[in-house]
């Protein structure tokens, strides 16, 4: 299992250390928070990367015409 170039015991040990320093109460708070920065961030790429495509593929359709309106 290989997370972003970290491997299995690295995450264990991120995992201890994040429960000695948060402690068991505040770990699943600290979860969820994270999950949902995460969730955001991955729904803004998906966004941003459709709006990129959009415009390249409006950009492209106008060039497009372009070249057909001069060969008339």
């Amino acid at each position: 299992m290989n997370i972003f170039g970290v491997g299995l015991p690295e995450i264990a040990v991120i995992a201890g250390l994040a429960l000695v320093i948060f402690g068991p109460k505040r770990l699943p708070e600290l979860g969820r928070t994270i999950g949902k920065t995460l969730k955001g961030l991955q729904s803004a790429s998906t966004e941003f990367e459709r709006e990129i495509k959009n415009a390249m593929n409006e950009e492209e359709e106008s060039s497009n015409g372009n070249i057909v309106d001069k060969e008339n």
